[in-house]
């Protein structure tokens, strides 16, 4: 695969890093939005995550109106809106409304996970059943509410998601199981799977989602990518110490401890057990890291595991400069 037909582009999830506010982070997504739009990025999605202390992405419409202002040509989007959390009308009028203010420009990718714990779902939506059925529903009500259709003689057919406009937003299925794969497949929908959350199967899922694709109205043909993370210098060290933060934070999430802002120098010293130690192995497969040319090699490689032209890049580091850094390493490798 030439890597120059490789595109990029970013999933930013607000991390709160250490001794950083919240309102920083923020302001770190916005500037890094205006940075990756510079370098050539195709997209430049934003996450929802709620009852969290270290990433400040809660709320990814809210977030996207201001980065599609503050923005010029990368396509902006949600990685994802968390259905279970909304009714699937809300959905389409804000979505509607981000498409009147930047048609052509939005993208509107969708988990069925609440980006959250239990407790914290039944609060923002409490009548979640988390019934597979229901996202299936929502997904059929979506698409009537973007074409301005309803069942005749159901009260679909009598409500109309405002504002009405001409254009629809991308809509992509986020997966990081397959599952989803089949109902992107289905409503003819984009796919993007979630590497970064499970390292296993992802190539097959597109391959069955490619397999499986339907034509829709708003997408003729199949379009999958992935997303993973990843973190690109040209300092070994940096590259040491950033795996090093990474094997503690997933260690961490996977204990149940939550994951607070750390540094480097808080973890350096730990030991993990045995157990702990083959968690890390396979949590490795989650993230990518090296120097320029390790991440072309690297990148490349997995693109054509894949038959996918775009990489997602997630990205969480301990200094912002070297977020951008990361983001601009690669963007010489494969957008110059």
């Amino acid at each position: 695969m030439n890597t120059k037909n490789i595109r990029l582009s970013v999933l930013d999830q607000s991390p709160i890093r250490k001794g950083v506010t919240a309102e920083q982070a923020v302001k770190e997504t916005i500037e890094l939005a205006k940075y990756t739009d510079q370098l050539g990025y195709t997209r430049f999605w934003v996450s929802e995550h709620h009852n969290t202390g270290s990433l400040a992405g809660s709320t990814p419409e809210v977030l996207m109106a201001h980065l599609a202002g503050q923005t010029k040509n990368i396509r902006i989007g949600s990685g994802g809106v968390m259905m279970p959390n909304h009714s699937a009308l809300k959905v389409a009028e804000n979505f509607r409304m981000l498409e009147a203010l930047f048609p052509g420009r939005i993208d509107l990718g969708m988990g069925r996970a609440p980006g959250t714990d239990r407790l914290t779902a039944s609060m923002l939506n409490p009548s979640n059943q988390f019934r597979e059925q229901d996202f299936i529903e929502q997904l059929y009500d979506l698409n009537n509410f973007f074409h301005d259709r309803g069942e005749p003689g159901t009260p679909m057919a009598k409500i109309r998601a405002i504002p009405q406009v001409q254009t629809v937003p991308a809509m992509w299925l986020l997966s990081s199981s397959g599952e989803s794969g089949i109902f992107a497949a289905h409503f003819g929908m984009g796919l993007s799977f979630a590497h970064f959350i499970n390292p296993n199967g992802g190539p097959e899922a597109v391959a069955a989602y490619r397999a499986r694709f339907q034509p829709s109205e708003d997408l003729p043909e199949a379009k999958a990518n992935l997303a993973i993370f990843v973190f690109c210098s040209e300092d070994e060290e940096k590259i040491f110490q950033h795996q090093a933060l990474m094997d503690y934070r997933f260690t961490q999430f996977e204990k149940g401890a939550g994951i607070v802002p750390v540094g480097y120098d808080d973890i350096k010293d730990v030991i993990y057990s045995d157990a702990e130690q083959g968690r890390i192995l396979h949590n490795r497969k989650r993230v990518i890291t090296g120097t320029p040319a390790q991440m072309k090699q690297k990148l490349t490689k997995l693109a054509e595991d894949y038959q996918v032209d775009e990489i997602v890049c997630v990205t969480i580091t301990e200094s912002f400069e070297d977020r951008l850094t990361s983001y601009r390493l690669l963007a010489k490798q494969f957008l110059s």
